[in-house]
């Protein structure tokens, strides 16, 4: 297996179980525990992982509350989005993203990318897209700072959101119907996403498909609002209609 697609291997091994030995890694990866050793190595100097006597576990910096529990869950699906969604953005485009497992994914592909104008207000995605050293222009948005989601929120983010403009707004959501739309759990994030879509030319949203048909508390936008849909499997009837009454696009990935 080459170095590349053994070492994505082993992040999304240590993600689905956030704890994993060296030696159950040397057995899934069919490599040497020498070697299983120093991908740890690299990856933890990425901040991928972190390395722990005998094996490894999720980063600090995602090891607290719900925001690690959802980097460990749907993970196949995520990937697979952040994969196709990346080629949606161009050299030279803006993009505003907000704070999210699934977004965080795509950070990581993005950080492969070069030319692109990033403005979010995870530092966590900033800090995976400056490690890729392409060439690409992060601004962090300053405000309040929430450790568990490590995001700032608050009228201070909104207030600089609205400093920008932006080709894309790019956001996940925490719950989608065709009645109101897409949602969020949280007023804060939800806020933060709806400023987001009014400096934005077009709205992609990232969703895997535990998200179809739930409710959460906080409306972000209608179904209509958004431009893009980029999901793991085909929405329910009324949502994919609803999407395409409007002339939206719906991307599923294979």
């Amino acid at each position: 297996m080459k170095k590349h697609k053994r070492q994505t291997k082993l992040i999304e091994l240590v993600r689905k179980r956030e704890e994993v030995s060296v030696e159950e890694l040397a057995l899934l990866l069919e490599a040497s525990r020498e070697t299983v050793r120093r991908d740890l190595s690299q990856l933890s100097d990425d901040g991928k992982i972190q390395k722990v006597h005998g094996g490894a576990t999720l980063p600090r910096v995602l090891g607290e509350g719900h925001f690690q529990q959802r980097m460990s869950e749907n993970v196949d699906a995520k990937m697979k989005i952040a994969k196709a969604a990346v080629g949606l953005f161009k050299p030279g485009e803006t993009l505003l993203l907000d704070t999210g497992s699934t977004t965080l994914f795509l950070a990581e592909e993005l950080a492969k990318s070069t030319g692109l104008t990033i403005v979010t207000n995870s530092t966590e995605i900033a800090r995976t897209i400056s490690k890729g050293n392409s060439g690409n222009r992060i601004f962090l948005l300053g405000g309040e700072f929430h450790a568990d989601n490590s995001q700032t929120l608050g009228a201070m983010v909104t207030t600089q959101i609205r400093t920008f403009r932006a080709h894309h707004a790019v956001l996940t959501v925490g719950a989608m119907d065709a009645r109101t739309g897409a949602m969020d759990y949280n007023f804060d994030e939800a806020q933060v996403a709806r400023v987001m879509i009014e400096q934005s030319n077009e709205v992609t949203v990232l969703a895997d498909a535990s998200k179809f048909d739930t409710l959460a508390s906080f409306e972000v936008c209608p179904l209509p609002t958004i431009d893009r849909l980029v999901c793991d499997a085909l929405p329910p009837t009324d949502i994919h209609d609803a999407f395409v009454t409007a002339g939206s696009k719906i991307m599923v990935t294979e």
